[in-house]
């Protein structure tokens, strides 16, 4: 898609969870939305926007990459299955940047639409809004915290896997018990090859 369209789209998401934070009379589960990834270098054209949303849930059930069943419904109420969107969870309690997520832009907030950032974004003119990066002994730390609860997850998923009241509760929404298996396995050796990444350039240094 071209730029333009790309934070056309960042506009309507930004502008859905404005909404969608609406709904709830009292501590929404979504928090912030931010923006990341190619879209922020401001290339005429790209194949995704990706998108971090930060919910208010239990950070043991929102490992990296995983969807459980509680927030299946917010995908389809962001409409994010309209455009090309690759999307991401991330806990409230822990950073929003990871080792994919590299200085993310936030486009919204519960102080509503940050339209400095969708115009600075626009304008090809966002790299001074975009999160500072992370202390690099803080982020070791933060992807050990998060390799451990992503193979707990893991363990949890596989335990249950075969439990008839498990898979009838992982199943809704076009999500199925496979693909909890999956996004578990995914996002455990996602960070798995992040952290021996760090460690082996670490070494070499």
């Amino acid at each position: 898609m071209r730029y333009g369209r790309a934070v056309q789209r960042l506009e309507m998401i930004a502008e859905r969870c404005q909404r969608v934070s609406g709904l709830w009379d009292e501590a929404p589960p979504l928090i912030g939305a931010y923006a990341f990834g190619h879209v922020l270098d401001g290339p005429d054209q790209l194949d995704a926007v990706q998108v971090a949303l930060v919910l208010n849930h239990p950070a043991e059930e929102l490992t990296w990459c995983a969807r459980p069943t509680s927030c299946s419904g917010l995908p389809h109420l962001l409409e994010l299955e309209k455009a090309p969107v690759e999307w991401y969870w991330r806990p409230a309690v822990w950073p929003v940047s990871n080792h994919v997520i590299v200085r993310p832009l936030r486009i919204w907030s519960h102080d509503g639409v940050d339209a400095a950032a969708l115009g600075a974004l626009a304008s090809r003119a966002a790299e001074p809004l975009r999160l500072p990066p992370p202390d690099p002994r803080q982020e070791d730390e933060q992807l050990d915290v998060e390799i451990a609860a992503s193979l707990a997850y893991l363990h949890s998923v596989e335990d249950g896997y075969w439990d008839r009241e498990w898979r009838a509760e992982h199943r809704g929404s076009g999500i199925y018990p496979e693909s909890h298996l999956w996004d578990a396995v995914h996002g455990y050796l996602d960070l798995h090859d992040a952290v021996r990444a760090r460690r082996d350039a670490s070494g070499s240094s």
